[in-house]
């Protein structure tokens, strides 16, 4: 039985196929099984094959690297994904969210991509230093805007109301308060959520997903 690392490379371009390939058999304690050009294959030759790593490339067409790592460690939690991107994405807190061991850059050089994998089947998380500094700032936004919207019960049902279309009387009515009542409420939403009137907050609430449009 081998002890080599297996590893699948996953990437819509041929060429950087090809590269990571040549590079990644220059150490020979690293076997790569397969190369797959989008999510979808990935995750199927993954069910497959169960292997150790993963160089799961962030934009691919159809089902992207994000989803593909979703499924990837819901299904095989002990494989490692490593995200490779050409710059900084947005995409970088969705990826490390989904449960990447390292997200890097494709402009690495050759020998730290190698060392990354040694390092993520050693337990380590890995993070290129552009990236952490985009993920701090990302997050830092996120709780920022989370903490702006917490809204209390009575504010969600009235923003509900206010995404389905009802007028102040309307909502007083269905919940048993009055039209003040209703008005005093709209204002405290409109601050933590930083808009200026109702169709903004609606399109804030359903963008941000914090009520359904159903």
């Amino acid at each position: 039985m081998s002890d080599k690392i297996r590893v699948i490379i996953a990437d819509d371009h041929a060429l950087v196929r090809e590269g990571l390939r040549k590079l990644l058999e220059l150490d020979e304690n690293i076997e790569v099984i397969t190369e797959v050009g989008d999510g979808q294959g990935a995750i199927n030759v993954a069910r497959k094959e169960r292997p150790d790593v993963i160089l799961m490339d962030v934009n691919m067409p159809g089902t992207d690297g994000i989803i593909a790592t979703r499924v990837i460690k819901r299904e095989l939690p002990s494989t490692k994904i490593i995200a490779l991107t050409i710059y900084e994405d947005e995409e970088v807190v969705a990826m490390v969210k989904a449960g990447v061991s390292a997200y890097v850059l494709k402009d690495v050089a050759g020998s730290e991509l190698i060392e990354t994998i040694h390092k993520v089947m050693d337990g380590e998380v890995v993070i290129h230093p552009r990236v952490a500094n985009r993920l701090v700032r990302e997050l830092t936004r996120a709780d920022k805007k989370q903490d702006m919207v917490r809204l209390t019960r009575r504010e969600k049902d009235v923003l509900i109301l206010l995404v389905k279309g009802h007028t102040n009387k309307e909502m007083a009515d269905i919940m048993f308060i009055s039209e003040k009542t209703v008005k005093n409420h709209l204002t405290s939403i409109f601050r933590k959520l930083g808009v200026k009137d109702r169709t903004q907050a609606a399109v804030y609430a359903l963008k941000n997903n914090l009520v359904s449009d159903e």
